[in-house]
């Protein structure tokens, strides 16, 4: 069994959504509620799935001055949590430690492996919100013939990131996250698997891609992060395509 642990800020504005706010219509609060929505539907996808969820959160002594707030920053999370899932009894909440994502990433994983002695764990970030149980369970399956399965995204980037053996986690998670995290399993002697391609939800380009597959998945009556659709219909946002390209604007 796979521990998921799911790398997670307090969804405050200022601190999560920043680069979407600066590249799409939303104002700032609006891009952490986007954020809040797609850490919401990633926490239901590995509660659904056959792994072991783990809430690895931003503690506030990791967090810029002017962004710690009197709610603390595990409570922020723990509330997100229980609004998304029926019951939070068993979920293990654990602070992340480490002074950039690369390191808190890495630390997570090596100590999983080799102090706790878990089998498999895999790194996801709160903006993967179409990660979904089947994608879950089949990386589970490729981690028992392949040290490491990457799940790719877009422009390089990675939204599942699953290893049974550690690698060198320096600036792994650098751009491009995929090649580099590829490279270095190599280095280490290491199989290297994937699962399906998924778009994250990091910028505005991001949601020109993630618009039309949402929309097209509801008229479909398929499987959508149902979190986020609400809010992307509630904001009101859609993709204009004129004779310069595709843009977004408000309704």
């Amino acid at each position: 069994m796979t521990t998921i642990a799911v790398l997670a800020d307090p969804p405050r504005a200022g601190l999560v959504g920043t680069e979407l706010a600066a590249t799409s219509p939303l104002t700032e609060s609006e891009a952490a509620e986007c954020y809040a929505a797609a850490l919401r539907d990633v926490l239901v996808a590995v509660e659904r799935s056959g792994g072991d969820l783990l809430v690895n959160y931003r503690s506030d002594d990791l967090l810029p001055d002017e962004l710690v707030t009197e709610t603390e920053s595990e409570a922020a999370v723990r509330a997100l949590a229980a609004a998304a899932l029926e019951d939070v009894s068993d979920v293990r909440f654990e602070p992340q430690v480490g002074s950039s994502f690369d390191a808190r990433a890495g630390n997570t994983v090596t100590h999983l492996l080799r102090e706790e002695a878990v089998n498999s764990v895999a790194v996801v970030d709160g903006a993967a919100a179409f990660l979904t149980r089947p994608l879950i369970d089949n990386a589970a399956m490729k981690l028992r013939r392949s040290e490491v399965v990457l799940g790719p995204s877009t422009r390089g980037r990675t939204y599942y990131a699953g290893f049974t053996e550690p690698v060198d986690f320096a600036d792994a998670f650098q751009p491009p996250a995929m090649e580099t995290l590829t490279a270095r399993a190599r280095d280490a002697g290491h199989d290297v698997d994937f699962i399906p391609i998924q778009p994250v939800i990091e910028t505005g380009a991001d949601l020109l891609d993630v618009l039309p597959l949402v929309n097209a998945r509801v008229d479909a009556e398929r499987i959508v992060p149902t979190n986020t659709a609400a809010f992307l219909d509630e904001v009101g946002l859609r993709v204009d395509y004129g004779d310069d390209g595709a843009h977004l604007v408000r309704e």
